[in-house]
């Protein structure tokens, strides 16, 4: 009953219904008019029948050029469908969804391996994962009371990426010459010799200091100050409670795809947290298809921006720059919660977008804040914080 159900439309369960009701009322109260009534509702349904008999083979191909755009740039999609079955097709209507919309397109008789091509523009004004397809060949009556539809393409994903600026080199000055300093956490194996400590079992043998050894009698290795390496988190949090609407966030998302982009170019480590999980960082491409999927209002379950933080980061590098971004909402208070997580030799700068806001560049409590009213504010406040 399950296939049969599924081709029956709103509209063929409301004559269903209505035959049977007048089959009932004119049972019960012998009026002839209903009678006649029902039996020509169900012989409709009988009829729309007869339209769903018949196979189809169709061979679809959907492509969309290019898969990757910037938001507001044009992107077009191709549709391909052959007849790879030995005889002629009748007149059918194919559906494609694209994004949320649905594109609707009627096919002429197709002889076999005949091809037909048809066009259609993707809307690219969001960001966005716009998914197009699968598509469907739909056969029905005029009606509209029964509907089977077979699919016949997988879907194509479109990458709609955020508007983003270029930065200047060296992380925008986020990164100052971190790489090789020396830090007082004591390791194994680095390269800063720091002192010789009793061997213990399991230790690298590769690094006990034989001279000393002998002398004393007694095996010796070497410890060493773990030598820093420059680490950057960008953290970017979709929950609405810190941002003022879903264009200040839009904003948000442009420039932390800014800031990643110049960091990834720059080879420098990066990882960057939203409540959906951690971004693919990569390259510059896989770290803006990222970007793409983010929703506006996800909170993830966390209770607040430290939790999400914390449980983000735990399995992640010390970082030696934590970068925080949010809305009008995001207070010095939210970015302090987000320092407690991490130990003082981290660094941490503040990016508060505010649609409209005169571009700022402060300190609140020994952090650096920004303030970004647009996104070309973004560059000449990196060239700041790096003079």
């Amino acid at each position: 009953m399950g296939p049969v159900v599924r081709v029956v439309t709103v509209a063929g369960w409301l004559v269903l219904g209505l035959a049977v009701l007048a089959l009932v009322l004119s049972a019960v109260f012998g009026w002839q008019e209903f009678t006649f009534l029902g039996w020509v509702l169900l012989a409709a349904v009988v009829a729309a029948a007869f339209f769903l008999v018949g196979r189809s083979s169709y061979g679809v191909l959907i492509e969309l050029n290019p898969r990757r755009v910037v938001v507001g740039d044009r992107a077009m999609g191709r549709m391909v469908v052959t007849n790879t079955g030995p005889r002629r097709l009748a007149p059918t209507r194919m559906e494609l969804p694209v994004g949320r919309g649905l594109a609707e397109f009627q096919l002429p008789a197709m002889e076999p391996k005949q091809e037909q091509e048809e066009l259609f523009q993707v809307p690219t004004n969001r960001r966005a994962v716009i998914v197009a397809g699968p598509a469907e060949s739909i056969r029905g009556d005029q009606l509209g009371l029964l509907r089977r539809a077979v699919k016949w393409a997988d879907p194509v994903e479109l990458f709609v990426h955020p508007k983003t600026v270029r930065l200047a080199s060296s992380a925008a000055g986020l990164v100052r010459d971190l790489e090789g300093q020396v830090s007082q956490k004591i390791t194994n194996n680095d390269l800063a010799f720091h002192a010789l400590r009793p061997y213990v079992p399991g230790d690298d043998r590769r690094y006990v200091h034989w001279r000393t050894s002998a002398r004393i009698g007694q095996l010796m290795v070497r410890q060493f100050q773990e030598t820093r390496r420059s680490q950057i988190i960008i953290v970017l949090p979709t929950s609405a409670q810190f941002y003022a609407s879903e264009d200040e966030f839009e904003l948000a998302v442009s420039c932390a795809a800014s800031i990643a982009g110049q960091v990834i170019r720059d080879g420098t480590q990066l990882d960057v947290v939203s409540e959906s999980g951690l971004w693919r960082t990569r390259t510059v491409v896989s770290m803006l298809d990222s970007s793409c999927r983010l929703e506006y209002g996800h909170n993830g379950g966390f209770a607040g921006l430290r939790e999400l933080v914390r449980e983000r980061t735990k399995r992640l590098a010390a970082p030696s720059v934590v970068v925080t971004l949010g809305g009008a909402n995001l207070g010095p208070a939210d970015i302090r919660t987000v320092h407690t997580v991490f130990g003082p030799d981290t660094n941490h700068l503040g990016v508060v977008v505010e649609a409209g806001a005169q571009p700022r560049l402060g300190s609140v409590g020994g952090m650096l804040m920004l303030t970004v009213g647009r996104l070309e504010d973004l560059p000449p406040l990196f060239r700041g914080l790096a003079s």
